[in-house]
């Protein structure tokens, strides 16, 4: 199958995060495609039915050091396909890319993993990881941990759409649950109950300026967004829960952030949704200077798994690169343009050729 041709299957193929069968399905898709193309490849796939995983890899020593092209499979849904100029599952062709959910985020970066993968020479110790709900805080990514720390990997590259660009971190995340408590009374005597909402909408008025936001010289300041409140039942009854799903960007432990929103006076209780660390990579570190590839001096927008895998490679070094526009990535009218796709192909199988080389 023709590189177009893969990337065209995958994003016609829906694979929404939240949804494990079509994602293992989609995973069982690439690994025959790389089987065909590089019948030696040895798999290992995860047995958790809800956080599917797949991991590729030549038949070499394990004790060499691998290159690891990391990748999910999932795509952030769409609201709404008539707002789209173009089908949103068509992978329709033209002005010289390629517009679908997912061709930016990431499956171009995945096709480019997978014809490095193809490439490689059988002695060459190369690995391809398939993840998934990586954007739904790195599930798949998680449930393959400990597989991963069982390999000696030398380097990691998280195929993420950046402009064929190498990027050396991100920042974390930090996704909470922040519950009030009320009493719920007749809508026309309020003061008979205690209003949750309004208890949230206090503490929501403080967080600007209270929570201990933290700054880091190449990562930034960090930031929170309250995503998605909820409260209430009916405008006649006073509500007696309220609820604000909050998305934090960290650039180091959560702890303080945490800390900060159990210790409001209305809040009574936080549950945690996603906590994922930030991740960098020194700039001088050897191989990064080997890279086929101009080096951003700024860090991703977003986060990916290596928050996941940084922490169980034994300190190899982590970069984001891959073909796609940020700007682009879980926005009506997703596209890659078709040449950062073949540039990132043949970038990436050059970089497998040297890891082979290097011995």
């Amino acid at each position: 199958m023709e590189t177009l041709e893969l990337l065209q299957e995958l994003v016609r193929w829906p694979t929404v995060s939240g949804n494990p069968a079509p994602q293992r399905q989609l995973m069982g898709m690439v690994a025959e495609v790389l089987r065909e193309r590089a019948p030696h490849l040895e798999a290992v796939r995860g047995e958790d039915a809800d956080r599917p995983w797949t991991l590729l890899r030549t038949p070499t020593d394990p004790a060499r050091p691998q290159l690891l092209l990391a990748c999910h499979v999932d795509t952030v849904p769409v609201a709404d396909a008539r707002d789209w100029t173009h089908d949103p599952f068509g992978a329709d062709v033209d002005g010289g890319r390629l517009w679908g959910r997912g061709a930016s985020d990431m499956k171009a970066g995945l096709v480019a993993a997978v014809e490095a993968l193809a490439a490689a020479d059988p002695g060459t110790p190369v690995a391809l990881l398939l993840t998934s709900d990586e954007e739904i805080g790195s599930k798949g990514a998680l449930a393959a941990a400990a597989a991963v720390a069982e390999q000696r990997i030398g380097a990691v590259v998280v195929p993420e759409a950046t402009g064929n660009q190498v990027v050396l971190g991100h920042k974390g995340a930090l996704w909470l649950a922040v519950r009030t408590a009320g009493r719920a009374a007749h809508g026309s005597t309020p003061e008979r109950g205690h209003n949750a909402v309004l208890d949230l909408v206090a503490v929501l008025s403080r967080a600007g300026e209270g929570l201990p936001l933290r700054s880091d010289p190449f990562l930034g300041t960090e930031t929170w967004n309250p995503g998605v409140i909820s409260g209430g039942t009916v405008p006649n009854v006073v509500p007696d829960r309220a609820e604000v799903l909050v998305d934090q960007r960290t650039v180091g432990g959560g702890a303080a952030l945490l800390d900060w929103w159990r210790g409001q006076p209305e809040v009574a209780e936080v549950e945690v949704r996603v906590d994922l660390p930030p991740v960098g990579t020194p700039a001088d570190d050897p191989w990064v200077g080997t890279l086929p590839a101009p080096v951003r001096d700024t860090p991703a927008t977003y986060f990916t798994d290596a928050s996941v895998l940084a922490p169980v490679v034994r300190g190899a070094p982590v970069v984001v690169w891959g073909p796609g526009t940020p700007a682009v990535m879980h926005a009506r009218d997703e596209y890659v343009e078709l040449a950062e796709l073949d540039q990132a192909a043949a970038a990436f199988t050059a970089v497998a050729r040297a890891w082979g080389r290097a011995g």
